[in-house]
């Protein structure tokens, strides 16, 4: 089962699309990610590539994340890809909402570690850091709209394209649409649900 974290962000959804849109961003609110080296011109259209690196200096792997769809304002859908550690599929959803945005991510494994580990180890892990990394998203998509107070025109995300994602990308998104849409039931290995800390938080 994929995991699902759900915020409201206090700025409108072309806010939160402008931070999604901008490649370099991305060790800024990943949890994980430390360093960019290059984002693809297309970036963030299907087919084009962010490449960041993972871990802790001087222990890093290569990584690069390939986008699957981009729809703003409403969903990005990425492939990301760390070597060994394997690829997976996260969809960032956004609507709007009385305060701003409800952003939810989901992130599905299709391949790697996590693949050979039971679902109880690692679901609450990334349960755990998509909840930070919505956070770090909030506080730029603020910061952002903040920004844009006083302008006339604010910034735009980059619009779509026709481009389309690799066959590999495609076929992943697809194996990760499969596993969520299997398991929809909770069981007992879902992580506790318990009240929200964070201001902002909705509990799914």
């Amino acid at each position: 089962m994929s995991t699902r974290n759900t915020r409201i962000v206090r700025a409108s959804p072309e806010d939160v699309f402008a931070v999604l849109g901008n490649g370099w961003l991305i060790p800024a609110w990943v949890v994980g990610a430390t360093r960019m080296r290059s984002v693809d011109a297309e970036w963030p259209n299907p087919g084009a590539s962010i490449h960041h690196s993972l871990g802790v200096w001087p222990f890093m792997v290569d990584d690069q994340s390939e986008a699957v769809e981009w729809s703003p304002p409403h969903r990005l859908r990425l492939r990301p890809r760390a070597g060994l550690l394997g690829r997976g599929i996260v969809v960032i959803d956004v609507a709007p909402h009385p305060e701003g945005s409800r952003v939810r991510m989901t992130e599905e494994p299709v391949s790697g570690a996590a693949m050979l580990l039971p679902r109880r180890v690692w679901r609450p892990l990334l349960t755990w850091r998509n909840r930070e990394a919505l956070l770090r998203l909030a506080y730029l998509a603020e910061g952002h709209a903040h920004d844009d107070a006083g302008d006339a025109a604010p910034d735009e995300p980059p619009a779509p394209t026709d481009a389309e994602p690799s066959g590999q990308a495609r076929a992943d998104a697809e194996k990760a649409q499969d596993a969520h849409d299997e398991a929809a039931k909770p069981d007992a290995d879902d992580p506790p649900r318990g009240p929200a800390h964070d201001r902002g938080v909705e509990e799914d």
